[in-house]
């Protein structure tokens, strides 16, 4: 029979206070720990220690973006606020998209995860971001994943690859949720860091949000869904298991940090939720997510209107002789906590084994501004809510421009061989890592399910009915060209958002709001920090230049090897709206006969390009110069003239080359153009922004020329579409057989 220790209970720490406590081992410094003792005015007891070093983690606290990601809010106008439900602080954003419909959104990063075990660490990734979407009422409809990885012919990045776009699949696929959209991106700087990013859009009726509080003296506190175990501990400030081994007694099995995931449990769960919250039985509702039940109790019990007393002994558990401070630290997946009025327990119970969910009530919202944990009828948490859930450090971090900026703004590609054959050129490029086509991983999800999508990769932006009924809808796109960003980290963070807001005004819709996955080195490092500040308040400013809100988001700290760190990936997501998604641009060359229009202006722009990457490992010079006011006169067009346009694709990584060889491809229609301008280099491998390639019925093309004319855009007739080849005048004839094989074959090639 398992023994377990006693457990250190407050009063036996109020008795003992030079006890030695392993603080610096569970992630706090000197002055952390010697503050907590402030606070509490004795040394915390183990339950407590545990608390606080995970909610006072980075990933928690964001104790160094803190006073950074305030401009956020300093910049956003009342204007921009007026369409926001729920912002900055919740669990995910919130926002209006008419017809009493709502749709929350949100991204965050499970990168750490990833690497140790990519399979687990992407599922799990999903199950978290879908269950914040869960805790503001909504239905989550759509998921989408931002993945960035290390060279694509590295044996690592073979090992992490298929393993976190099999976890992604596996989780999402049984969830019954479509993968909509995302990128798939290599660089030798992610290596060893990969980036798991996961996005999560869901819908609901306006009145139907719920947000996380615990109020109400009396109401009861309802954890349900899975079991609490011992996986996860730790994983929000990658600690090591063995931080608490020694309480939990001879010959137990420690599991990993990198949580366990079973969609099964979650699919089950989010129907339970729709119950639940269709019968009004919820409160305050919660997910336990990182930092498990210190994150939902603190949290609840921060943003309530009293105190609140929790039992550890009623949490079921799936581990024997687990101690207070690993049922707290647990992030087992599949679990939510709940604040129920206690003449709505009984009938919430119902709903929950109508479901086959386990639920049970743990606690309740107490009178006062304390959360008490008890255990084995013990008190071994009594501590003020506040500072462990939101009153944790504030750093302000040193922030300096390292001098190897100047010299890589200095190296630019303005002197770089050019290539003598830009065909050749053309199928070398399409056939590159970075822009070949991705089927090989979006095959393996279901991009289908439930029948609302409209659009899905390799669509620029995905697409989903909200109601079905009017044919309401969204579209959504990530982006973060992380080259951009490591030049000028302000403008290349207006650039990913500007990328972001093209590809959904691509899809004919209005971009409405903003989330963010700010993925960064260590935020010890000074320049770190400076690329940080910079790229806030680009995103910040260029939201507020636009007239879109950020509602929320991820920082993404430490994401480095040894001492070299990433480079700079602030992956913005924009959210649009289709008052029919049945109205929306399709992607590509469909039909033949079409003319072919280039909106936007093209310069010699080959900074951060990914021609100058492929064809020469080159990063220097200056990024593309940032015009937000011409990306918005151009999403108007879009948006206005919609019923003129056949098909549309913006010009970004590759430029228009990489434009025509995809339009051709996925609309399965071939074209002749001439390039625009005298240097063919130029005009093919460019990448300046606000730039959509578009195409328009013949007799339309007069319309539209005058519509751009009027919106202020720029306009050039390329050519005509048909046949079965891209014929560039000047360049030569490509057969859509040799360019499919060529953008087709790369990751079959490589990933099996």
């Amino acid at each position: 029979m398992t023994t377990v220790a006693p457990a250190d209970t407050v009063a036996n720490a109020a008795a003992t206070p030079d006890q030695p406590q392993p603080y610096r081992e569970l992630g706090l410094k000197d002055d952390e720990y010697a503050r907590i003792r402030e606070i509490l005015g004795r040394r915390p007891t183990d339950a407590e220690l545990a608390m606080y070093s995970v909610m006072w983690s980075e990933h928690c606290s964001y104790k160094s973006s803190k006073v950074h990601l305030r401009y956020f809010g300093e910049t956003t106008t009342e204007e921009m606020r007026a369409r926001m439900l729920a912002g900055i602080g919740e669990n995910a954003g919130v926002v209006d998209i008419g017809d009493g419909w709502a749709v929350t959104f949100k991204v965050e990063s499970h990168n750490h995860p990833s690497y140790v075990e990519p399979y687990q660490g992407a599922a799990t990734g999903i199950g978290g971001i879908v269950r914040d979407i869960l805790a503001m009422g909504a239905r989550p409809i759509a998921v989408a994943d931002p993945l960035r990885f290390g060279p694509a012919d590295a044996p690592d990045t073979r090992r992490v690859l298929p393993g976190v776009v099999a976890g992604i699949g596996g989780y999402g696929n049984s969830l019954g949720l479509p993968n909509i959209g995302g990128e798939v991106v290599f660089d030798r700087c992610y290596a060893g860091n990969p980036l798991v990013n996961a996005l999560c859009v869901g819908a609901m009726r306006k009145e139907d949000l719920h947000l996380a509080h615990a109020s109400g003296v009396g109401n009861k506190i309802i954890l349900f869904g899975a079991r609490t175990g011992l996986d996860g501990i730790g994983g929000v400030s990658v600690l090591a298991s063995e931080t608490f081994s020694d309480e939990g007694g001879p010959g137990r099995k420690k599991l990993p940090s990198v949580q366990v995931g079973d969609p099964f449990t979650e699919k089950v769960l989010i129907e339970c939720c729709m119950e639940l919250y269709r019968a009004g039985l919820v409160v305050g509702i919660q997910d336990l997510g990182g930092a498990g039940l210190s994150c939902a109790t603190s949290e609840l019990a921060s943003a309530g209107d009293g105190g609140m007393h929790i039992n550890l002994d009623a949490v079921p558990l799936r581990a024997a002789g687990m101690t207070p401070a690993e049922i707290l630290s647990s992030e087992s997946q599949e679990r939510m906590c709940a604040v129920v009025r206690p003449e709505h327990v009984d009938e919430f119970l119902a709903v929950c084994r109508k479901w086959d969910t386990l639920a049970t009530v743990i606690g309740e919202v107490t009178d006062g501004d304390r959360l008490v944990i008890t255990w084995h009828g013990e008190v071994v948490v009594d501590v003020p809510p506040r500072t462990v859930a939101h009153d944790g450090p504030v750093y302000e971090r040193p922030i300096a421009r390292s001098a190897a900026q100047d010299e890589l703004v200095a190296n630019a590609p303005d002197d770089l061989p050019r290539p003598a054959d830009l065909r050749a050129e053309i199928l070398r490029m399409a056939a590159s890592p970075n822009l070949c086509s991705r089927a090989w991983v979006t095959d393996q999800y279901d991009r289908y399910v439930r029948g609302n999508t409209a659009a899905a990769q390799p669509a620029d932006a995905g697409v989903v009915r909200v109601d079905e009924e009017t044919g309401r809808g969204i579209a959504v796109s990530t982006d973060c060209n992380a080259r951009f960003v490591a030049l000028d980290p302000y403008a290349g963070a207006q650039l990913a958002l500007a990328e972001a807001y093209r590809n959904v005004a691509t899809s004919g819709a209005v971009p409405v709001a903003v989330t963010d996955c700010l993925n960064f080195g260590s935020p010890e490092d000074p320049h770190v920090m400076w690329q940080f500040q910079q790229a806030v308040h680009g995103l910040a400013d260029g939201c507020a230049q636009l007239g879109i809100p950020v509602t929320g988001g991820n920082v993404s700290f430490y994401n480095q090897t040894g001492a070299t760190a990433i480079l700079p990936t602030p992956v913005v997501g924009v959210l649009g709206v289709l008052d029919d998604v049945a109205t929306r641009i399709p992607i590509g060359f469909r039909r033949s006969g079409d003319t072919v229009i280039l909106l936007g202006e093209t310069r010699a722009e080959l900074g951060g390009s990914e021609w100058a990457h492929v064809a020469h490992g080159h990063l220097g010079g200056r990024p593309p110069a940032v015009d937000l006011a011409a990306e918005q006169r151009l999403a108007r067009l879009l948006a206005g003239a919609k019923a003129l346009f056949t098909g549309s694709h913006d010009l970004s990584d590759g430029g228009l080359a990489q434009a025509l060889v995809e339009s051709c491809l996925i609309g399965g229609t071939g074209a002749s153009v001439t390039l625009p301008g005298d240097d063919a280099f130029i005009a093919l491998f460019s990448e300046s922004a606000a730039r959509v390639l578009v195409t328009v019925a013949s007799e339309q093309a007069e319309a539209a020329l005058a519509a751009a004319a009027e919106a202020g855009v720029p306009a050039r007739v390329l050519g005509t579409t048909g046949g079965t080849a891209l014929v560039i005048d000047g360049v030569g004839e490509l057969p859509l057989d040799e360019l499919r094989t060529a953008w087709e074959s790369t990751l079959p090639a490589l990933f099996g």
